[in-house]
């Protein structure tokens, strides 16, 4: 590894494993991507509705308290522009 470094200022077998590492990851984001895809796919044939489940992830990914926040800033904008 000590000549690899002198010749080009990079540890370049270091360098290629980070990067392999990184492109089998990828992959794996892919192939995890299009699982997700095909679960929305066959909840939409069962009549659900993908948008709302969309939504549903989203607010389930914030805890109680930041959830209640949004929910009264949205009632309070909806409210000021006679939308209740």
């Amino acid at each position: 590894m000590a000549a690899d470094v002198a010749e080009s200022g990079v540890a370049a077998e270091e360098l290629k494993q980070f990067v392999e590492r990184i492109e089998r990851l990828e992959e794996e984001k892919a192939g995890i991507a299009s699982d997700v895809k095909d679960v929305f796919a066959e909840l939409k044939g069962r009549g659900f509705d993908p948008k709302a489940i969309r939504s549903i992830l989203r607010i389930r990914k914030k805890d109680h308290a930041e959830r209640q926040e949004e929910e009264a800033i949205l009632e309070l904008y909806m409210q000021a522009l006679g939308m209740n």
